[in-house]
This record gives C-alpha cells, structure tokens and sequence, in this order.
C-alpha cells in the first residue's frame, strides 16, 4: 500500500526483518518487483487488502519465526474507515498500525470519545486502540500537491479492549445508531433504530442516570458499555 514507487517501502526494508508489501495497481507491481529484487526479506502481494486474509498472512510469516508484526501504510483516502475497521475487527496479531491519512479523518481517529471531533469510528478505534498522532504532513509535500493536508497516527494495539462489555457486535451496533443522525438526541437515534420502544429506551436512560436530552457524541465508551449490558440484561 505505498503509492510513491516504493519510498517507504524501502525505509520499511532496511530496518525490519521482513516486509510484505500489499498493492492493489497492477501498474505498481512491476516497477516495485524491479526496484526491490535484490532483498531477500521483500514480498509483495497484487490484491486488495480488503479480501487479504490478515490473520493466516501473519500467522504463516510468525511460524517462519518473525515477531512484533507491524502494519505501516499510506491509506487511499476514500477507503480509510473500511481499512483500519477491517484492521481493528479482525483482531490481527499486530503491535501496532501506523498510516497516513486525511488530517480531517486523523483528526476523528485520535480523538477522545465524547470530544468535539469524534465520530462512530471514534470509539472503535479507542475501544481496541491507544491512539497517537505522530506528524502533520501538508500538500505541499507532495507533487502534484493534493487538496487536502494530511497527518501520520499510529494505533497501538491493546492486549484487550478498553472497557468490559458483554456483547461487541451489539455495542458497536448501538454506536452506529446513536451517529447515523448527530444532532439527534441519543433517545430518538435508538428509537429511530428500533433498538426498543421509545419508553423502553426512556426507562433505561433513567435507569442508567442519562438525561433524555443527552446526544450520543456526549458519551464515553464506558457509558455505551453500561447501555449495551443494560439491554442484554433487561
């Protein structure tokens, strides 16, 4: 996934024990070939890294003795969320992932939930995630200079989620319900979900100590955690 012929492919080389290059332009493949045939601990791999298989990738190259594995990349802008989501979910055997992306994207990744840049991908990313940016880089860096500035994070993968929840697929499910509509108070972003009725939905938030006004983008983790459990449990 490098999209200058190579430039930080050849950083990556020089200093790990083995790099495998995922590119999905067939036009790159070659030139990339070229470039790096005389390292032995270069491969590279023609596919979309949203159908690789992450987890036998790294589990193979692990069982050749190799440790510590690492994702670097520089994301396609328009795909950053399905990626670093594929990335998270998938629960890889990684120590970190560090990538450039759109500084407006970085911007929500890193953020706090509950702050004024978070979004649904917010909690994810925090939820398996410590996350740090690392640089800003702006377009003049760059030839052509694109439209947008961007930033380089790195996502230090935790040994566990950062808070207890029950049920993860519900949890996240109700994130994405509470963000499909921001302005929306969390109350109608459940109902509108048809998670429960709306005075099903009422009650818990009493329950839980929540004002009814309350929007889901004013919530940490942990507060999702609590209605999710909640749920499971009622």
């Amino acid at each position: 996934m490098d999209q200058d012929s190579g430039t930080l492919t050849k950083r990556l080389i020089e200093s790990a024990g083995k790099v495998i290059c995922i590119e999905l332009d067939t036009r790159m493949i070659n030139v990339i070939n070229d470039r790096f045939k005389f390292y032995n601990n270069f491969e590279v791999i023609n596919e979309d890294v949203l159908k690789v298989d992450l987890n036998k990738l790294i589990s193979e190259n692990k069982n050749a003795n190799l440790t510590n594995a690492k994702i670097v990349a520089n994301l396609p802008y328009y795909i950053t969320t399905p990626i670093i989501m594929k990335l998270l979910e998938e629960k890889l055997d990684i120590e970190s992932i560090t990538v450039m992306v759109q500084k407006e994207v970085a911007e929500r990744l890193i953020d706090k939930p509950g702050g004024k840049n978070s979004g649904a991908i917010t909690y994810g990313v925090n939820y398996y995630t410590e996350p740090k940016k690392v640089i800003d880089v702006p377009n003049t860096s760059f030839i052509p200079a694109p439209e947008v500035n961007s930033s380089v994070i790195k996502l230090n993968v935790l040994k566990k989620p950062s808070v207890e929840v029950k049920n993860e697929e519900l949890l996240f499910k109700i994130i994405k319900m509470a963000f499909m509509q921001k302005r929306k108070t969390l109350l109608n972003g459940l109902t509108n979900g048809n998670l429960e009725s709306k005075a099903e939905i009422e009650k818990m938030l009493i329950d839980l100590g929540f004002d009814l006004k309350v929007r889901g983008e004013k919530l940490t983790l942990n507060d999702f955690a609590k209605i999710t459990d909640y749920i499971l449990k009622n």
